[in-house]
Protein backbone atom coordinates (compact mmCIF):
# COMPACT_ATOMS: atom_id res chain seq x y z
CA UNK A 1 0.00 0.00 0.00
CA UNK A 2 2.88 2.24 1.01
CA UNK A 3 4.73 1.47 -2.34
CA UNK A 4 1.13 2.44 -4.43
CA UNK A 5 0.78 5.75 -2.76
CA UNK A 6 4.70 6.69 -3.73
CA UNK A 7 4.40 5.35 -7.21
CA UNK A 8 0.82 7.74 -7.39
CA UNK A 9 2.62 10.46 -6.30
CA UNK A 10 5.79 10.29 -8.73
CA UNK A 11 3.31 9.87 -11.22
CA UNK A 12 1.18 12.80 -10.48
CA UNK A 13 4.22 14.86 -10.16
CA UNK A 14 5.41 13.85 -13.38
CA UNK A 15 2.09 14.61 -15.40
CA UNK A 16 2.17 18.28 -13.39
CA UNK A 17 5.64 18.90 -15.01
CA UNK A 18 4.41 17.68 -18.26
CA UNK A 19 1.49 19.57 -18.66
CA UNK A 20 3.72 22.88 -17.55
CA UNK A 21 6.24 22.33 -20.39
CA UNK A 22 3.14 22.00 -23.26
CA UNK A 23 1.61 25.12 -21.78
CA UNK A 24 5.21 26.80 -21.92
CA UNK A 25 5.96 25.68 -25.58
CA UNK A 26 2.35 26.28 -26.88
CA UNK A 27 2.77 29.81 -27.92
CA UNK A 28 5.78 29.57 -29.91
CA UNK A 29 4.25 27.24 -32.37
CA UNK A 30 1.07 29.58 -34.03
CA UNK A 31 3.62 31.47 -36.27
CA UNK A 32 5.65 29.06 -37.37
CA UNK A 33 3.32 26.67 -39.49
CA UNK A 34 2.42 30.46 -42.11
CA UNK A 35 3.01 30.53 -45.40
CA UNK A 36 4.06 33.97 -47.05
CA UNK A 37 1.20 34.42 -49.99
CA UNK A 38 2.96 33.24 -53.06
CA UNK A 39 3.89 36.11 -55.41
CA UNK A 40 4.36 36.90 -59.57
CA UNK A 41 7.52 35.24 -60.53
CA UNK A 42 10.02 37.38 -63.77
CA UNK A 43 12.53 36.41 -65.72
CA UNK A 44 15.47 39.14 -65.95
CA UNK A 45 15.99 40.11 -69.54
CA UNK A 46 20.04 40.04 -69.39
CA UNK A 47 20.73 36.94 -67.67
CA UNK A 48 17.24 34.82 -67.72
CA UNK A 49 17.41 34.14 -63.88
CA UNK A 50 13.81 33.87 -62.36
CA UNK A 51 12.95 36.24 -59.35
CA UNK A 52 9.78 37.64 -57.18
CA UNK A 53 8.12 40.63 -59.11
CA UNK A 54 8.94 42.64 -55.83
CA UNK A 55 12.75 41.95 -55.88
CA UNK A 56 13.46 42.72 -59.57
CA UNK A 57 14.14 46.25 -61.34
CA UNK A 58 12.11 47.60 -64.10
CA UNK A 59 12.39 49.51 -66.99
CA UNK A 60 10.97 49.97 -70.20
CA UNK A 61 8.56 47.06 -69.67
CA UNK A 62 11.52 45.00 -68.74
CA UNK A 63 12.51 43.15 -65.15
CA UNK A 64 15.96 42.85 -64.46
CA UNK A 65 17.43 41.05 -61.10
CA UNK A 66 20.08 43.91 -60.08
CA UNK A 67 20.76 47.40 -61.49
CA UNK A 68 24.25 46.00 -62.81
CA UNK A 69 22.08 44.00 -65.00
CA UNK A 70 19.74 46.99 -65.79
CA UNK A 71 23.31 48.59 -66.90
CA UNK A 72 25.04 45.84 -68.95
CA UNK A 73 21.40 45.67 -71.15
CA UNK A 74 21.49 49.75 -71.72
CA UNK A 75 24.69 50.08 -72.69
CA UNK A 76 26.27 50.18 -76.04
CA UNK A 77 27.22 46.97 -77.56
CA UNK A 78 30.83 46.89 -79.34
Amino acid sequence: MKYLLVLAVIAFAIGLWRSRRRQQAAPAKPGRGRLAPPQDMVECAHCGLHLPRSEAVEAAGSSYCSAQHLAQSRAPRR
